[in-house]
């Protein structure tokens, strides 16, 4: 089944390609969220519209992740937990946690962009990749120490 994706959709496709899916992920799960519609004859004329939309949207969008991509490279996070012998934490450092300390600094990311591998469970200074567009992606300092 031919759709248009109306929404970038993680290994699938970009906002405003017309793509080729299985019918039942369009019709269970593509069309009911809104990320795509139909390839309709009316829908490709709307598309071809709409794409001058679509590249102004994108071009903003990417913008205004440049520029906080450039603020977040010089944001250090410091996470204090109990640890045992040999730096172990009790516990670890999630995304969640990582989120919340980034509000606390004033920048709102959804945990959903941290792109840790898996939690941190060890005393360390780490680099955390955030994916704030599709290309771009920013490095914040994270240190986990060992609370007194």
């Amino acid at each position: 089944m031919q759709i248009i994706l109306q929404a970038d959709v993680e290994k699938l496709g970009n906002r405003g390609e017309v793509v080729e899916v299985a019918a039942g992920y369009a019709r269970n799960y593509l069309l009911p969220k809104k990320l795509a519609m139909e390839a309709t004859p009316g829908n490709l004329k709307r598309l071809e519209r709409m794409r001058a939309t679509f590249a102004k949207a994108e071009a903003d969008d990417r913008a205004s992740a440049q520029t906080l991509a450039e603020l977040l490279a010089n944001v250090t996070l410091t996470q204090t937990r109990k640890a045992g012998e040999n730096d172990q934490l009790f516990g670890s450092v999630t995304t969640n946690d990582i989120s919340e300390a980034l509000a606390a600094q004033g920048y709102t990311i959804d945990k959903r962009k941290i792109q840790l591998t898996d939690a941190i469970k060890v005393i360390g200074e780490y680099q955390v990749p955030i994916k704030l567009h599709r290309d771009i992606v920013a490095n914040v300092k994270l240190q986990v120490t060992r609370e007194s």
